[in-house]
Protein backbone atom coordinates (compact mmCIF):
# COMPACT_ATOMS: atom_id res chain seq x y z
CA UNK A 1 0.00 0.00 0.00
CA UNK A 2 2.77 2.60 -0.08
CA UNK A 3 2.60 2.57 -3.55
CA UNK A 4 -0.24 4.41 -3.32
CA UNK A 5 0.94 7.94 -1.71
CA UNK A 6 3.36 7.75 -5.35
CA UNK A 7 0.41 7.07 -7.00
CA UNK A 8 -1.71 9.42 -5.65
CA UNK A 9 0.93 11.98 -5.78
CA UNK A 10 1.40 11.64 -9.67
CA UNK A 11 -2.33 12.24 -9.89
CA UNK A 12 -1.92 15.85 -8.04
CA UNK A 13 -2.68 17.64 -10.71
CA UNK A 14 -5.39 15.87 -12.35
CA UNK A 15 -6.82 16.24 -9.38
CA UNK A 16 -6.51 19.66 -8.34
CA UNK A 17 -7.59 19.99 -11.95
CA UNK A 18 -10.97 18.63 -11.24
CA UNK A 19 -11.67 20.78 -8.48
CA UNK A 20 -11.06 23.69 -10.01
CA UNK A 21 -13.80 22.50 -12.24
CA UNK A 22 -16.13 21.13 -10.01
CA UNK A 23 -15.56 25.26 -7.55
CA UNK A 24 -16.68 26.78 -11.21
CA UNK A 25 -19.91 25.18 -11.27
CA UNK A 26 -21.85 27.54 -8.52
CA UNK A 27 -24.19 25.35 -6.93
CA UNK A 28 -25.94 26.78 -4.22
CA UNK A 29 -28.17 24.83 -2.01
CA UNK A 30 -32.05 24.92 -3.55
CA UNK A 31 -30.48 25.80 -6.99
CA UNK A 32 -32.22 22.56 -9.18
CA UNK A 33 -30.34 23.04 -12.57
CA UNK A 34 -27.30 23.94 -11.22
CA UNK A 35 -26.86 21.42 -8.58
CA UNK A 36 -28.07 18.97 -11.29
CA UNK A 37 -25.61 20.16 -14.08
CA UNK A 38 -22.44 19.35 -11.74
CA UNK A 39 -24.47 16.12 -10.84
CA UNK A 40 -23.86 14.97 -14.34
CA UNK A 41 -20.37 15.05 -14.22
CA UNK A 42 -20.30 13.95 -10.88
CA UNK A 43 -22.00 11.16 -12.45
CA UNK A 44 -19.63 10.46 -15.45
CA UNK A 45 -16.78 10.45 -13.06
CA UNK A 46 -18.50 7.85 -11.11
CA UNK A 47 -19.18 5.71 -13.50
CA UNK A 48 -15.54 6.06 -15.40
CA UNK A 49 -14.44 4.42 -12.00
CA UNK A 50 -16.46 1.33 -12.28
CA UNK A 51 -19.48 2.68 -10.43
CA UNK A 52 -23.39 1.69 -10.91
CA UNK A 53 -25.13 4.86 -10.11
CA UNK A 54 -28.35 5.98 -9.86
CA UNK A 55 -30.31 9.51 -9.11
CA UNK A 56 -32.60 10.28 -6.50
CA UNK A 57 -34.56 13.28 -8.29
CA UNK A 58 -35.72 16.30 -5.96
CA UNK A 59 -37.48 19.30 -6.92
CA UNK A 60 -34.47 21.38 -4.83
CA UNK A 61 -31.65 19.31 -6.59
CA UNK A 62 -30.75 15.31 -7.18
CA UNK A 63 -29.05 13.23 -4.59
CA UNK A 64 -26.60 10.95 -6.30
CA UNK A 65 -25.59 6.97 -5.15
CA UNK A 66 -22.88 5.55 -6.42
CA UNK A 67 -21.90 1.78 -6.01
CA UNK A 68 -19.12 -0.52 -6.30
CA UNK A 69 -19.31 -4.12 -5.50
CA UNK A 70 -22.42 -6.37 -4.67
CA UNK A 71 -25.60 -5.17 -3.11
CA UNK A 72 -26.26 -7.98 -0.94
CA UNK A 73 -23.07 -7.81 1.52
CA UNK A 74 -22.30 -5.50 4.20
CA UNK A 75 -20.65 -2.33 2.59
CA UNK A 76 -18.85 0.82 3.84
CA UNK A 77 -20.63 4.39 3.19
CA UNK A 78 -19.07 7.20 1.87
CA UNK A 79 -21.01 10.58 2.49
CA UNK A 80 -20.31 13.83 0.72
CA UNK A 81 -22.39 16.78 -0.46
CA UNK A 82 -22.44 18.92 -3.53
CA UNK A 83 -24.37 22.30 -2.74
CA UNK A 84 -22.52 24.90 -0.97
CA UNK A 85 -23.77 28.29 0.78
CA UNK A 86 -22.60 30.64 -1.40
CA UNK A 87 -25.31 31.87 -3.93
CA UNK A 88 -24.64 32.20 -7.70
CA UNK A 89 -22.84 34.88 -8.65
CA UNK A 90 -20.14 34.37 -6.26
CA UNK A 91 -17.48 33.30 -8.60
CA UNK A 92 -17.10 37.47 -9.61
CA UNK A 93 -15.94 38.56 -6.37
CA UNK A 94 -14.67 35.45 -5.10
CA UNK A 95 -13.25 33.58 -8.05
CA UNK A 96 -10.82 30.10 -7.65
CA UNK A 97 -7.43 30.90 -7.85
CA UNK A 98 -4.19 28.56 -6.73
CA UNK A 99 -1.23 30.63 -5.17
CA UNK A 100 1.32 28.66 -2.93
CA UNK A 101 0.28 25.57 -2.82
CA UNK A 102 -3.06 27.03 -1.54
CA UNK A 103 -6.30 26.93 -3.42
CA UNK A 104 -9.15 29.21 -2.74
CA UNK A 105 -12.56 29.50 -3.87
CA UNK A 106 -16.36 28.75 -2.79
CA UNK A 107 -16.98 25.02 -2.53
CA UNK A 108 -13.45 23.58 -2.05
CA UNK A 109 -13.20 23.39 0.93
CA UNK A 110 -17.14 22.54 2.23
CA UNK A 111 -16.70 20.29 0.67
CA UNK A 112 -16.04 19.29 -3.38
CA UNK A 113 -12.33 18.65 -1.85
CA UNK A 114 -13.74 15.92 -0.53
CA UNK A 115 -15.74 14.42 -3.42
CA UNK A 116 -12.42 14.66 -5.35
CA UNK A 117 -10.15 13.04 -2.77
CA UNK A 118 -13.34 10.13 -2.66
CA UNK A 119 -12.91 9.62 -6.83
CA UNK A 120 -8.34 10.21 -6.80
CA UNK A 121 -8.76 7.00 -3.88
CA UNK A 122 -10.90 5.35 -6.02
CA UNK A 123 -8.10 6.05 -9.37
CA UNK A 124 -5.33 4.97 -7.20
CA UNK A 125 -7.17 1.69 -6.27
CA UNK A 126 -7.45 0.67 -9.47
CA UNK A 127 -4.17 2.34 -10.78
CA UNK A 128 -2.77 -0.43 -8.14
CA UNK A 129 -4.78 -3.15 -9.20
CA UNK A 130 -6.42 -3.56 -5.93
CA UNK A 131 -9.87 -3.62 -4.92
CA UNK A 132 -11.87 -2.41 -1.81
CA UNK A 133 -11.89 -5.07 0.70
CA UNK A 134 -16.08 -4.91 1.43
CA UNK A 135 -18.65 -3.23 -1.34
CA UNK A 136 -18.67 0.74 -1.17
CA UNK A 137 -21.64 2.80 -1.79
CA UNK A 138 -21.10 7.01 -2.05
CA UNK A 139 -24.22 9.10 -1.47
CA UNK A 140 -23.75 12.80 -2.61
CA UNK A 141 -26.45 14.57 -1.28
CA UNK A 142 -27.74 17.96 -2.39
CA UNK A 143 -29.25 20.05 0.71
CA UNK A 144 -26.48 19.03 3.12
CA UNK A 145 -26.22 22.42 4.05
CA UNK A 146 -29.68 23.36 5.23
CA UNK A 147 -29.84 20.03 7.43
CA UNK A 148 -30.64 17.25 4.53
CA UNK A 149 -34.51 17.80 4.99
CA UNK A 150 -34.79 15.59 1.26
CA UNK A 151 -31.55 13.62 2.02
CA UNK A 152 -31.96 12.01 5.63
CA UNK A 153 -34.41 9.16 4.36
CA UNK A 154 -31.53 8.57 1.57
CA UNK A 155 -28.91 8.48 3.64
CA UNK A 156 -30.75 6.32 6.31
CA UNK A 157 -31.62 3.70 3.67
CA UNK A 158 -27.88 3.40 3.08
CA UNK A 159 -26.80 3.52 6.80
CA UNK A 160 -28.96 -0.05 7.13
CA UNK A 161 -26.28 -2.70 6.61
CA UNK A 162 -23.50 -0.45 6.16
CA UNK A 163 -20.49 -1.96 9.00
CA UNK A 164 -18.45 1.44 8.70
CA UNK A 165 -19.49 5.21 7.42
CA UNK A 166 -17.04 7.79 6.17
CA UNK A 167 -17.93 10.77 5.85
CA UNK A 168 -15.59 13.32 3.16
CA UNK A 169 -16.14 16.81 5.33
CA UNK A 170 -13.14 18.70 5.97
CA UNK A 171 -10.87 17.46 9.08
CA UNK A 172 -9.75 19.36 12.31
CA UNK A 173 -7.11 21.86 11.50
CA UNK A 174 -3.50 19.97 11.14
CA UNK A 175 -5.69 16.70 9.89
CA UNK A 176 -7.45 15.08 12.70
CA UNK A 177 -10.34 12.91 11.92
CA UNK A 178 -13.71 13.52 13.74
CA UNK A 179 -14.83 11.19 15.64
CA UNK A 180 -18.54 12.65 17.04
CA UNK A 181 -20.78 15.46 16.42
CA UNK A 182 -23.03 17.75 18.14
CA UNK A 183 -26.58 17.01 17.46
CA UNK A 184 -27.74 20.16 15.54
CA UNK A 185 -31.30 21.71 14.90
CA UNK A 186 -32.99 24.22 13.13
CA UNK A 187 -36.38 25.84 14.34
CA UNK A 188 -38.88 28.76 13.16
CA UNK A 189 -40.56 30.28 15.74
CA UNK A 190 -43.65 32.09 13.64
CA UNK A 191 -46.04 34.14 15.12
CA UNK A 192 -49.03 35.38 13.92
CA UNK A 193 -50.42 39.17 15.29
CA UNK A 194 -53.20 41.67 13.98
CA UNK A 195 -52.68 44.13 11.55
CA UNK A 196 -53.85 47.51 12.10
CA UNK A 197 -53.34 51.72 11.27
CA UNK A 198 -49.89 52.39 13.76
CA UNK A 199 -51.24 55.85 14.30
CA UNK A 200 -55.34 55.80 13.96
CA UNK A 201 -56.02 52.46 15.44
CA UNK A 202 -52.84 51.16 16.92
CA UNK A 203 -54.94 49.54 19.60
CA UNK A 204 -56.68 47.24 17.22
CA UNK A 205 -53.19 45.74 16.53
CA UNK A 206 -51.48 42.83 17.74
CA UNK A 207 -47.53 43.29 16.79
CA UNK A 208 -46.47 40.29 15.98
CA UNK A 209 -42.76 42.23 15.91
CA UNK A 210 -43.32 42.88 19.39
CA UNK A 211 -44.83 39.68 20.44
CA UNK A 212 -41.31 37.86 18.46
CA UNK A 213 -39.15 40.16 20.70
CA UNK A 214 -40.89 38.56 24.31
CA UNK A 215 -40.50 34.74 22.49
CA UNK A 216 -36.83 34.99 21.57
CA UNK A 217 -36.16 36.64 25.52
CA UNK A 218 -38.10 33.95 26.71
CA UNK A 219 -35.73 31.60 24.36
CA UNK A 220 -33.01 33.09 25.91
CA UNK A 221 -34.43 32.44 29.28
CA UNK A 222 -34.27 28.86 28.69
CA UNK A 223 -31.01 29.05 27.12
CA UNK A 224 -29.77 29.74 30.43
CA UNK A 225 -30.67 26.71 32.12
CA UNK A 226 -28.74 24.82 29.14
CA UNK A 227 -25.23 25.98 29.47
CA UNK A 228 -23.85 23.02 27.01
CA UNK A 229 -26.20 24.05 24.17
CA UNK A 230 -24.99 26.31 21.31
CA UNK A 231 -27.91 28.88 20.10
CA UNK A 232 -27.82 31.08 17.07
CA UNK A 233 -30.45 33.19 16.05
CA UNK A 234 -29.48 33.26 12.21
CA UNK A 235 -32.50 35.16 10.72
CA UNK A 236 -35.65 37.57 11.39
CA UNK A 237 -38.22 38.54 9.44
CA UNK A 238 -41.33 40.28 9.62
CA UNK A 239 -43.38 43.41 9.43
CA UNK A 240 -43.59 45.67 6.33
CA UNK A 241 -44.59 49.37 6.83
CA UNK A 242 -43.68 51.83 9.91
CA UNK A 243 -47.58 53.00 9.48
CA UNK A 244 -48.97 49.25 9.88
CA UNK A 245 -49.09 46.82 12.86
CA UNK A 246 -47.44 44.54 11.84
CA UNK A 247 -48.92 41.04 11.56
CA UNK A 248 -46.22 38.63 10.67
CA UNK A 249 -42.90 38.17 12.04
CA UNK A 250 -40.45 34.41 12.30
CA UNK A 251 -37.01 33.65 13.70
CA UNK A 252 -34.85 30.68 12.40
CA UNK A 253 -32.82 29.63 15.41
CA UNK A 254 -29.95 27.05 15.25
CA UNK A 255 -29.51 24.93 18.17
CA UNK A 256 -26.00 22.53 18.78
CA UNK A 257 -26.47 19.72 21.25
CA UNK A 258 -23.97 17.45 23.05
CA UNK A 259 -26.64 14.68 23.47
CA UNK A 260 -30.00 13.54 22.29
CA UNK A 261 -31.41 14.03 26.11
CA UNK A 262 -30.63 17.96 26.08
CA UNK A 263 -31.76 17.78 22.19
CA UNK A 264 -35.50 16.42 22.86
CA UNK A 265 -35.53 18.49 26.88
CA UNK A 266 -34.56 21.73 24.89
CA UNK A 267 -36.77 21.13 22.26
CA UNK A 268 -39.59 20.09 24.36
CA UNK A 269 -39.20 23.51 26.09
CA UNK A 270 -39.29 25.47 22.97
CA UNK A 271 -42.69 23.70 21.56
CA UNK A 272 -44.00 25.32 25.04
CA UNK A 273 -43.62 28.45 24.23
CA UNK A 274 -46.87 30.68 24.27
CA UNK A 275 -47.61 33.98 23.37
CA UNK A 276 -47.40 37.02 25.85
CA UNK A 277 -50.07 39.63 24.84
CA UNK A 278 -53.66 38.61 23.72
CA UNK A 279 -54.53 38.12 20.12
CA UNK A 280 -51.69 36.58 19.18
CA UNK A 281 -50.32 32.97 18.14
CA UNK A 282 -47.08 31.21 18.07
CA UNK A 283 -45.87 28.05 16.95
CA UNK A 284 -42.28 26.63 16.74
CA UNK A 285 -41.94 24.52 14.11
CA UNK A 286 -38.56 22.29 13.04
CA UNK A 287 -37.10 22.99 10.04
CA UNK A 288 -34.23 20.04 9.88
CA UNK A 289 -33.08 17.66 12.93
CA UNK A 290 -30.01 16.00 13.15
CA UNK A 291 -29.31 13.46 16.14
CA UNK A 292 -26.53 13.96 18.33
CA UNK A 293 -23.36 11.54 17.22
CA UNK A 294 -21.60 11.47 20.97
CA UNK A 295 -19.85 7.93 21.23
CA UNK A 296 -16.50 7.92 19.20
CA UNK A 297 -16.01 4.13 17.95
CA UNK A 298 -12.54 3.54 18.92
CA UNK A 299 -12.04 0.24 16.94
CA UNK A 300 -13.34 2.09 13.69
CA UNK A 301 -10.72 4.41 14.53
CA UNK A 302 -7.65 2.19 15.23
CA UNK A 303 -8.20 0.38 11.85
CA UNK A 304 -7.95 3.96 11.06
CA UNK A 305 -4.76 4.58 12.19
CA UNK A 306 -3.59 1.29 11.13
CA UNK A 307 -4.64 2.30 7.31
CA UNK A 308 -2.76 5.27 8.06
CA UNK A 309 0.14 4.06 8.65
CA UNK A 310 0.69 1.49 5.93
CA UNK A 311 0.92 5.10 3.42
CA UNK A 312 3.27 6.75 6.22
CA UNK A 313 0.53 8.76 7.62
CA UNK A 314 -0.19 9.43 11.83
CA UNK A 315 -3.96 9.98 11.68
CA UNK A 316 -5.29 10.62 15.34
CA UNK A 317 -9.19 11.70 15.66
CA UNK A 318 -11.36 13.43 18.31
CA UNK A 319 -15.03 15.29 18.25
CA UNK A 320 -16.05 18.34 16.10
CA UNK A 321 -18.84 21.32 16.76
CA UNK A 322 -20.14 21.26 13.34
CA UNK A 323 -23.25 18.51 12.43
CA UNK A 324 -23.45 16.93 9.51
CA UNK A 325 -25.13 13.68 7.70
CA UNK A 326 -22.38 11.64 9.84
CA UNK A 327 -24.44 12.40 12.61
CA UNK A 328 -27.14 10.07 11.36
CA UNK A 329 -24.92 7.27 11.35
CA UNK A 330 -22.99 7.67 14.45
CA UNK A 331 -26.07 8.26 16.29
CA UNK A 332 -27.47 5.04 14.89
CA UNK A 333 -24.68 2.93 16.55
CA UNK A 334 -23.13 2.20 13.71
CA UNK A 335 -19.16 2.69 13.26
CA UNK A 336 -18.40 6.08 11.78
CA UNK A 337 -15.71 8.37 10.90
CA UNK A 338 -15.66 12.15 9.77
CA UNK A 339 -13.28 14.25 8.00
CA UNK A 340 -11.39 12.56 5.01
CA UNK A 341 -11.71 15.73 3.17
CA UNK A 342 -8.38 18.01 2.30
CA UNK A 343 -6.68 20.18 5.27
CA UNK A 344 -7.92 24.10 4.76
CA UNK A 345 -9.87 26.64 6.13
CA UNK A 346 -12.38 29.18 5.79
CA UNK A 347 -15.83 27.17 6.01
CA UNK A 348 -18.40 29.39 4.71
CA UNK A 349 -16.23 32.54 4.86
CA UNK A 350 -14.74 34.43 2.19
CA UNK A 351 -11.23 33.13 2.47
CA UNK A 352 -12.03 29.30 2.05
CA UNK A 353 -9.57 27.64 0.79
CA UNK A 354 -7.65 23.90 0.73
CA UNK A 355 -4.01 23.03 1.12
CA UNK A 356 -3.69 21.36 -2.75
CA UNK A 357 -0.58 19.07 -1.14
CA UNK A 358 -3.51 17.33 0.93
CA UNK A 359 -5.59 16.08 -1.83
CA UNK A 360 -3.14 13.11 -2.69
CA UNK A 361 -2.44 12.40 0.53
CA UNK A 362 -5.84 12.45 1.67
CA UNK A 363 -6.49 10.20 -1.21
CA UNK A 364 -3.92 7.86 -0.07
CA UNK A 365 -5.43 7.53 3.40
CA UNK A 366 -8.96 6.79 1.81
CA UNK A 367 -7.47 4.28 -0.67
CA UNK A 368 -5.45 2.69 2.38
CA UNK A 369 -8.36 2.37 4.22
CA UNK A 370 -11.14 1.08 1.67
CA UNK A 371 -8.23 -2.18 0.72
CA UNK A 372 -8.34 -3.07 4.54
CA UNK A 373 -11.39 -2.01 6.64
Amino acid sequence: MSDFTGVAAGLAEDALARLVAYAGHETPTGDAAALNALADVLERRHQELGARTERVHHDTGDHLVARWGADDAPHVLLLGHHDTVWPAGTLATMPVEERDGVLRGPGVFDMKGGLVVAELAFEVLRRCGREPSRPVRFVVVADEEIGSPTARPLVEEHVAGAVAVLGLESPHPGGALKTARLGSTRVRVEVTGRSAHAALDPEAGVSAVDELVDQLLAVREIMAGEPTVLCNVGTIGGGGRTNVVPDRATADIGLRFTDVATQERVLAALGRLTPVRPGAEVAVRTLTSRPAWSEPDEDLLARVVRAGAAVGQEVTGRPAAGGADTNTAGAAGVPTLDGFGPLGGGAHAPDERIETASLPARAALLASVLATI
